[in-house]
C-alpha cells in the first residue's frame, strides 16, 4: 500500500463511489464533506450520499441506457449500486430507494473502511499538492465555486427543481387508485390521481397563474430538460403535460373502467409507503402556491405536505474544454473531477463518474496507466460525451443510447437497443478483466 493518499472533496454519490473504489485498490483516502457543519439549501440529512431531487434511480430494463449503466456498475462492484439494491422500495420498472436507509448504508460502509478518513469540514480551496478528486456536486458552496471558477475559468449554472412529498394517510383513496403503467411491477407501486378534461384545464390554468420563486438578478435560470419545473412545461402549451408527466396512457381507472383525461402519479418515498412524491412535479412555485394549486388535484384536496418543492442551483464545468477523457484537468493532471459537476446528469451517471475517477486516481498514485472504458459501454459512452461534446453548447446529459457508437450493418429498430446492450456487456467483461482483475480486494 502506498503512503500517498487521495483528497476527495464532496461526500455525495460520486465522492463516495470514488473513495470506495480507490480504497478497495489499497489507496488511502481523505474524504471532505461539509455536512453537518454546513448544509446546502436542498440537503437535510447529516449522512453521506443524500438523494435530493428524487428517490428514483430510474429504469432497470436494458431497453433504457440507464438500466444498462446500472448493470455495468453492478458487475464492477459499485458501492452505490450495492446500497441501492439493499435499500430499494417498490417502483414498478424503476429502481427507487428509501432515502434515509440508502444514505445510512453508504455512510456506514465509508466510515468503516480502514483506508478512508472523513473530514467533516467545508473545503474552500484545492490542495496545492497531491492527487485530488473534486466531486462537490451540483450544489457546490459559494466559496469553493469561486475557487473552481479561478481554477477553470468556467462557472456555469442551471437550476434543478425538487418535487413535493406528501403523507400517504392524508390522501383521499376514494379518488386515488393504485396501478403501475401497463401493469408493470406489483401493480400497486404507484398511486394515481385521475383528472377529467375540465379538472385538467383548471389545473393547467392555475399552474400558469401561480406565483413562482424568481431567480436572483445575477444568476440566469437555465433548466435541464430532464428535471424541468412542471409549470415551465405547462407554459409550453395546454397539452404538454398530457404527453409528459401527466400522460394517462397505460393506466386504467378502476372507478370508470377506462383511461382518464390526465393522471398524476405518486411514487412511494419509503419502504413503509407512508410518504409519496409527485412524479415529474418538480416545481419553482412558492410554498403557499404549491399548497393551493396541488390541492386542486383529485385525491389531494386535504393532503399534508411532508416536503414542499424548491429550486436549487446546479453548478457544472465546461468539461469538453477542460477535461481529458480520464476526467483529469487538462491544465493540471493531478486534479480529477467527478459527478454532476462534470456535466453528467442523474444519480447513476454521477456514481459512474465517481467510479471511474476513483479507479484512475488510484492507478495514478500506484504508477499504473490510466484507463477509459470502451465507447461501446455505457460507462465509456458517457465519458466520451462529456469530454468530446460541443464546447460552445455543452449542457448536462443523462446517459442514453444516442451516445453509443452505431452498430454495423442493418439492425431492426426494435432490436437495436438489445444489440447495443449485448455489445456493451461483452466489451465491459473484456475491459473489466484487465482493469478490475487485480488489486481489487473485498473489504
Amino acid at each position: 500500500m502506498t503512503t500517498e493518499y487521495i483528497t476527495i472533496i464532496g461526500g455525495g454519490l460520486a465522492g463516495c463511489e470514488a473513495a470506495w473504489q480507490a480504497a478497495q485498490r489499497g489507496v488511502s483516502v481523505v474524504l471532505h464533506e461539509m455536512k453537518p457543519l454546513r448544509f446546502s439549501p436542498a440537503h437535510e440529512l447529516p449522512g453521506l450520499a443524500e438523494l435530493v431531487c428524487s428517490n428514483s434511480l430510474r429504469g432497470i430494463s436494458l431497453d433504457n441506457a440507464v438500466g444498462l449503466l446500472k448493470e455495468e456498475l453492478r458487475r464492477c462492484g459499485s458501492l452505490i449500486m450495492e446500497a441501492a439494491e439493499a435499500t430499494s422500495v417498490p417502483a414498478g420498472g424503476a429502481l427507487a430507494v428509501d432515502r434515509q436507509l440508502f444514505s445510512g448504508y453508504v455512510t456506514s460502509k465509508i466510515e468503516s473502511h480502514p483506508l478512508i478518513r472523513i473530514e467533516r469540514t467545508e473545503a474552500t480551496s484545492i490542495p496545492a499538492e497531491g492527487t485530488v478528486i473534486i466531486a462537490s456536486g451540483p450544489l457546490t458552496s459559494d466559496a469553493l465555486a469561486t475557487t473552481l471558477s479561478e481554477l477553470t475559468g468556467d462557472r456555469l449554472y442551471f437550476y434543478d427543481a425538487i418535487a413535493p412529498i406528501v403523507a400517504a394517510d392524508s390522501l383521499d383513496m376514494t379518488k386515488v387508485f393504485a396501478a403501475s403503467r401497463y401493469g408493470k411491477g406489483d401493480g400497486d407501486d404507484y398511486l394515481n390521481c385521475p383528472l377529467d378534461e375540465a379538472e385538467y384545464l383548471r389545473f393547467i390554468d392555475e399552474l400558469n397563474r401561480g406565483e413562482k420563486v424568481p431567480a436572483r438578478d445575477f444568476e440566469k435560470a437555465v433548466h435541464f430538460e430532464g428535471c424541468m419545473p412542471v409549470e415551465e412545461l405547462a407554459a409550453r402549451g395546454v397539452e404538454t403535460l398530457r404527453f409528459g408527466p401527466m400522460k394517462p396512457v397505460g393506466l386504467i381507472d378502476p372507478h370508470t373502467g377506462h383511461e382518464a383525461h390526465a393522471v398524476i402519479q405518486l411514487r412511494a418515498e419509503n419502504r413503509e409507503k407512508t410518504m409519496y412524491n409527485l412524479v415529474g412535479f418538480q416545481t419553482k412555485l412558492t410554498w403557499p402556491e404549491q399548497r393551493r394549486v396541488f390541492r386542486m388535484i383529485p385525491g389531494l384536496e386535504n393532503v399534508e405536505f411532508v416536503r414542499l418543492g424548491s429550486m436549487h442551483r446546479n453548478t457544472f464545468i465546461n468539461s469538453p474544454a477542460l477535461l481529458e477523457t480520464t476526467q483529469q484537468l487538462k491544465s493540471d493532471s493531478r486534479i480529477f473531477f467527478a459527478g454532476q459537476i462534470t456535466g453528467v446528469e442523474g444519480y447513476v451517471e454521477s456514481a459512474a463518474s465517481g467510479f471511474l475517477a476513483g479507479i484512475d486516481a488510484a492507478r495514478r498514485i500506484q504508477g499504473e496507466s490510466l484507463v477509459v472504458p470502451p465507447p461501446e459501454t455505457a460507462l465509456g459512452a458517457l465519458m466520451h460525451h462529456i469530454t468530446n461534446a460541443d464546447v460552445k453548447h455543452f449542457q448536462p446529459m443523462n446517459v442514453n443510447y444516442g451516445l453509443f457508437p452505431e452498430l454495423p450493418g442493418k439492425i431492426k429498430k426494435k432490436e437495436r437497443r438489445q444489440k447495443l446492450a449485448e455489445r456493451a456487456l461483452e466489451a465491459l467483461e473484456v475491459w473489466k478483466t484487465g482493469v478490475l482483475g487485480c488489486n481489487h480486494r473485498d473489504a
